[in-house]
């Protein structure tokens, strides 16, 4: 791709990186519109996030993108912030305008409800959900669920303030639908018909971790991590094993970055030409 002065630039704000496919998925989809906008990784975590996001607001962007650790903590750097992004209380994705003021939202939620009920087939309104993790991407899928209509979210964090806060804000701002379980307590899994991996445990550093043992999964459960490389965690995998159906989160990244790209763009994103690139990587292209 050339790069030139006009350029605008994206960046993914987060660590580590090196599990993500976002810049050739989100780069193959301004090549088939045509825009002259590059996606490359800034690895930062949050200690240094806001001197990296005000040099932002002063150059070349559209916005930029934001994953673990920082998608909560960024909401203190930007200027606005979409309603639903605000109520979720997490930021995945910022626009810059003409002027430098960078505005938040969250396309995580939207993307991961679009996987769940398109490609796992998944009625909300009937279904009780068991999610690990409650930072930036616990809080999006937690949060959308509510929105749509949960019968019940059992939410749990290794540490547990983060867990007992995501728990409040959702009932306070959606619905009354989520309960607080304290890390380790597992009771509740085997009351849920989809489990939820958000802790991030399974990727990176922790590949073939799971956030729980293989004994609670049940066969008739769905299995959903966050996680898209590696294809399959330990936690899916043990699920697979039990004869549970699995999905991991590539749907959720597809999704989430059409959303992202239409919002950078003001253009409709080009769907299947983001989801090949996708599939190509996985195939190892």
């Amino acid at each position: 791709m050339h790069i030139d002065i006009n350029t605008q630039m994206i960046t993914l704000l987060g660590k580590p990186l090196s599990q993500s496919f976002a810049a050739r998925m989100q780069n193959a989809g301004y090549a088939a519109m045509g825009q002259n906008m590059f996606y490359f990784y800034t690895e930062v975590d949050k200690d240094h996030l806001g001197d990296v996001v005000s040099g932002l607001r002063h150059m070349n962007f559209a916005g930029f993108a934001v994953t673990k650790p920082n998608k909560v903590r960024v909401l203190r750097y930007l200027d606005e912030l979409d309603p639903l992004c605000k109520k979720m209380g997490a930021c995945n994705t910022v626009v810059r305008t003409p002027e430098g003021k960078l505005i938040g939202y969250n396309t995580d939620g939207s993307g991961f409800y679009t996987s769940l009920v398109e490609e796992g087939k998944v009625d909300v309104k009937e279904s009780t959900f068991f999610c690990f993790g409650a930072g930036g991407a616990g809080r999006a899928m937690c949060s959308v669920l509510a929105y749509h209509g949960a019968r019940k979210i059992y939410i749990t964090d290794f540490y547990e303030p983060c867990a007992e806060s995501l728990v409040m804000d959702i009932n306070e701002n959606f619905a009354p639908v989520a309960e607080f379980v304290h890390h380790g307590h597992l009771e509740k899994v085997a009351e849920s018909s989809v489990v939820l991996n958000a802790s991030g445990v399974g990727m990176g550093s922790s590949i073939g971790q799971s956030p729980m043992p293989a004994e609670y999964v049940q066969p008739e459960q769905l299995y959903f991590d966050a996680c898209y490389n590696p294809e399959k965690t330990q936690f899916l995998l043990n699920a697979e094993e039990k004869g549970c159906r699995i999905l991991n989160g590539l749907g959720m990244s597809l999704y989430q970055g059409v959303a992202q790209v239409e919002l950078w763009t003001g253009k409709k994103a080009p769907v299947e030409a983001m989801r090949k690139e996708l599939l190509d990587i996985l195939a190892g292209k």
